[in-house]
């Protein structure tokens, strides 16, 4: 009978593992848009702090009992000794003051997210401001320490509960130092190179995980055998909305159970309307149910930069050509956002991009996926830059020391793209610049848009640019 009932319950949970696993996978893109829901709310975290403050309300209550009970402590003088009216004062303190903590930083938040809206994109408010773990973290621990002291206040009758005065004053204390930190991160955390660092480096881990492979020789794949026409087509019946992520794994999986070839119509960051191509479906994969083609896409208003590599260049190709409008007119900013653009084309031009095939355990292809492009990722760097900022004398230098390096550090395969970029670079300051002394300075390379790169190059010598000077007047 013991082992009857051991063989039932296992068999009940394994039965309960494989019906939340099945749940799962056809809910994938229902969860995916919650979780960057979630990562991107700061209400969330207010929430969880007071999950959190019972807990801690919980075991200082069972340490207090605890210690009371072996005698330990003395329950009237522990700790600080604190009367009722001290303790009150202390704790009315505590509660203002994580009070105001909040308010602030909240206050600042909105002030924060307008200046960022307003003068570098609006995409870096949820990827950068929103998103942040310091700032969710900084406002759980004033959340925690002001209904924790809220909690002592309203319990303190005659007595004080020293453990939770105490309690209440090292988190008032903390939240002290945590408020002054907070200030400080704020301000660096505003200034542009901040920003386009962060940028710059969440793009580089989102490189990392969509082309986690180093490029070959050569960036050429075999030739793309030509499919036949689609079995069938399945069309997108919901909401309209962005490609956040497509599930690749679990398509190849379906591909390959079915014996066909499933093609993704969209890519990662493109829109989708209603009654859109989602699939084209080939072979066996016209059998796939549409329950489980469709669980693999998740859709949402806004793009994320989790399977986006082009969503952080978009993002600092923003910043640079809003820097470079006439209302704001930073160029050394679009100068910052460059030098985050070099370090990204350097870290994709040294990774194998794929192509748009993904093949099963026995090689054969079984998902068609379409990823951008070494093209895409140099014509999305460097064109919207050039055009906006080509009269601004710091960009083409720049751009031009970014493309140069890249020719020196890069592959020879990517280097046609990277050449005619330099050509189309060449043709705009050959038209923009009228004076000679203009013309030859902005032809040189610069890293820092206009440093010191003139004595790094000896063959442009400002003393030996000739000046066209007006003719003088005789009259």
């Amino acid at each position: 009978m013991a082992m009857t009932i051991r063989d039932a319950v296992r068999h009940t949970f394994a039965r309960i593992g494989l019906l939340t696993r099945e749940w799962l996978r056809l809910n994938w893109d229902r969860l995916y848009g919650v979780r960057s829901y979630v990562n991107t709310s700061l209400w969330v975290v207010p929430f969880i702090a007071l999950l959190v403050e019972q807990v801690i309300v919980r075991l200082t209550g069972a340490l207090g009992t605890w210690l009371a009970e072996s005698g330990r402590i003395d329950a009237q003088h522990a700790f600080f000794g604190l009367t009722v009216s001290g303790a009150r004062s202390a704790l009315e303190t505590i509660v203002s003051m994580t009070l105001s903590f909040l308010v602030f930083t909240f206050g600042s938040l909105l002030v924060a997210v307008q200046v960022a809206g307003g003068q570098y994109t609006p995409r870096v408010i949820a990827t950068i401001f929103l998103s942040n773990k310091v700032v969710r973290a900084c406002v759980g621990l004033f959340v925690v320490t002001l209904f924790f002291a809220l909690r002592t206040l309203a319990e303190m009758d005659r007595a004080v509960d020293q453990l939770n005065a105490a309690v209440s004053a090292l988190l008032g204390l903390l939240s002290v130092v945590t408020f002054l930190f907070l200030i400080d991160y704020a301000a660096r955390m505003l200034r542009p190179v901040s920003i386009v660092a962060s940028v710059g480096n969440l793009g580089l881990d989102v490189i990392r995980s969509v082309y986690p492979e180093q490029t070959g020789r050569s960036n050429r794949e075999e030739p793309v055998a030509k499919r036949p026409a689609a079995e069938r087509t399945l069309v997108n019946t919901g909401a309209s909305g962005v490609v956040l992520a497509v599930r690749v794994e679990q398509l190849v999986d379906l591909a390959s159970k079915a014996g066909g070839i499933i093609e993704v119509v969209p890519q990662v960051g493109d829109f989708l309307a209603a009654d859109e191509p989602l699939f084209h479906l080939y072979g066996g994969a016209a059998a796939v149910s549409d329950a489980d083609l469709r669980a693999t896409v998740a859709l949402g208003v806004e793009r994320t930069m989790e399977q986006d590599p082009s969503f952080a260049f978009r993002i600092l190709v923003d910043i640079a050509i809003k820097a470079l409008s006439a209302a704001i007119n930073d160029p050394t900013t679009a100068v910052l956002a460059i030098d985050q653009l070099h370090r990204l084309l350097r870290r994709v031009g040294l990774q194998d991009l794929r192509g748009e095939r993904f093949r099963d355990e026995q090689g054969q292809v079984r998902v068609i996926f379409r990823t951008p492009n070494w093209e895409d990722f140099v014509h999305l760097s460097c064109t919207e830059i050039r055009h906006c900022g080509v009269g601004s004398i710091q960009i083409p230098r720049r751009m031009r020391a970014m493309l140069e390096n890249l020719m020196q550090t890069l592959p020879p395969h990517r280097h046609a793209e990277l050449r005619q970029q330099l050509e189309l670079l060449d043709q705009a300051v050959a038209g923009t610049y009228s004076v000679p002394a203009d013309l030859a300075l902005a032809r040189v390379a610069d890293t820092q848009g206009l440093g010191g790169a003139l004595g790094v190059h000896p063959e442009v010598d400002p003393s030996r640019i000739p000046i066209q000077r007006p003719p003088a007047d005789r009259s």
